[in-house]
């Protein structure tokens, strides 16, 4: 199946099956027709006069200086000079979805790009060509310093992978059948002055966080049945008492997973524990920071976050801060903390599980009991697992230096929000597997328990993959095992 693009509508769904399962991109025909009525604005302001940034002017502390000589051969200079990025290169999805995300929104019009370059970006990816793109170097002001890897290849520099090897880009360019292409006047500040890496990579972390805020919400429920849970606190009433967001559709969920279980009916404790008994509001925070999250990285996938910004209804050219995402580092700033609270919760709940006999279980998950260590070795993972979380859920969008002789005075650092909060996503699955494991053989210590519906499901998805401890025995590879699965479930 295509995905076409038409400027409006682009999903992170879109961008996931772009980049990992290699959907091929289609631009629709109003996008042309659009792209060629910009172009034909830019041209005519530039023509007429108009000083336009990155097209006859300079770019950052250069913005005064004149580009008087051949413009075209100015913009090969201009993509050169930003090939500053560092570090590992970006993994091959990561690279497809930012490809895909600068297409996406060059495809709404903002750019003035010229047609010819638009459909060779969007034919290096069709062509499965990917540029070595280093990481690092964007501050969260447009990502140019990284951008400029995908531009250089375009043009046949640097190197590119095609079918697995990497080969110089002008080399992989014509294995896929395709020819390097010619930049016009402003084509090369078109293809990265935006924020493609912040935007791509964070539609594909989010993802991802959504399918592991499921595994999240299975792994509570199986606590839930695991220490005999009070189900009355999933009351609706209790929940419309104080409609905080996301709280009542959290609790209704849980409480749909609980049902057939025991807990209904039998005597429970009057309170339980804040991990277990506050469920609902903790999963409601981290679903409406998702929510928030998901909103604004879908306007930067549908929008004209260009400067200069070519207004086709108004048919001129303005210079704009559109490439500054302040929304979409605070959005993942917020979304980091929703996530670390919520891993700290399963944490707890881990440590509830495997301490001192409670809740009619044997201490530390112990079936064989004496000196047995169970399951309490496996606190010192989890304490380890959280406090690298904690690490990387403080805030860093305030952590920017005044460069470009002053020209540039504020960034926001989303690159590096976006790229701290992947990098939690698999300490989180892991905190999640091992509450897993702990709840799952909790639930076989409770011989006359019956699980609910949907728990029975998620014991049995455990017990797949690891089989109850009869005795110590090494849990490091189940818990790896089981966080490997719970992007897939």
């Amino acid at each position: 199946m295509t995905i076409e693009f038409s400027g409006a509508d682009v999903t992170i769904e879109d961008i996931a099956a772009i980049a990992r399962d290699d959907q091929e991109v289609a631009a629709s025909s109003t996008v042309r027709g659009r792209l060629l009525t910009a172009r034909r604005i830019l041209e005519e302001a530039a023509a007429a006069g108009q000083q336009i940034y990155g097209m006859n002017t300079g770019l950052g502390a250069n913005l005064k200086t004149a580009v008087t000589g051949d413009f075209e051969a100015f913009q090969l200079t201009l993509i050169r000079g930003r090939g500053m990025a560092v570090g590992e290169p970006l993994k091959r999805d990561a690279t497809r979805a930012v490809l895909a995300t600068r297409i996406a929104t060059l495809a709404v019009g903002g750019s003035g790009i010229s047609l010819e370059a638009f459909e060779a970006l969007l034919a290096m990816l069709n062509a499965r060509v990917h540029p070595v793109m280093p990481s690092l170097g964007s501050i969260g002001a447009g990502d140019l310093v990284v951008l400029s890897a995908m531009a250089r290849s375009l043009v046949g520099e640097g190197e590119a992978e095609f079918l697995g090897t990497l080969h110089p880009a002008k080399e992989a360019l014509r294995l896929a059948g395709l020819s390097p292409a010619r930049l016009l006047p402003k084509d090369g500040i078109s293809l990265i002055n935006a924020s493609a890496l912040s935007v791509g990579t964070g539609a594909l972390f989010l993802f991802d966080a959504e399918r592991i805020f499921d595994a999240q919400r299975k792994a509570a429920s199986l606590t839930f049945e695991a220490l005999g849970g009070n189900p009355l606190i999933l009351s609706p009433g209790i929940q419309s008492a104080r409609p905080a967001a996301g709280q009542a559709e959290e609790a209704a969920r849980l409480l749909s997973a609980l049902e057939g279980s025991t807990l209904f009916e039998t005597t429970t404790a009057l309170q339980d524990p804040l991990s277990l008994r506050c469920l609902a509001p903790i999963h409601g925070s981290l679903a409406t920071a998702l929510s928030a999250a998901r909103a604004t990285v879908e306007t930067e996938l549908n929008a004209a976050a260009d400067n200069p910004v070519v207004l086709i209804d108004e048919k001129r050219v303005l210079s704009s801060g559109n490439f500054h995402t302040p929304s979409l580092a605070l959005a993942f700033e917020t979304l980091g903390l929703a996530v670390a609270q919520a891993a700290s919760a399963s944490a707890g709940r881990f440590i509830q599980l495997t301490g001192s006999a409670r809740n009619g279980l044997p201490r530390y998950l112990s079936l064989a009991g004496g000196p047995s260590a169970g399951f309490v070795p496996l606190q010192k993972t989890v304490a380890a697992l959280m406090a690298d979380i904690r690490h990387k859920a403080n805030p860093v969008m305030l952590d920017f230096l005044t460069v470009s002789e002053g020209v540039e005075d504020h960034a926001t650092q989303s690159a590096l929000a976006v790229r701290k909060f992947g990098k939690m996503l698999d300490l989180w699955r892991l905190v999640i597997a091992c509450e897993l494991l702990a709840a799952a053989q909790a639930v076989d210590l409770r011989p006359h328990h019956r699980c609910g519906r949907e728990t029975a499901k998620t014991h049995s998805f455990v017990r797949i993959l690891s089989p109850f401890a009869e005795e110590d025995r090494p849990l490091g590879e189940d818990v790896a095992a089981v966080a490997d699965q719970l992007l897939r479930v």
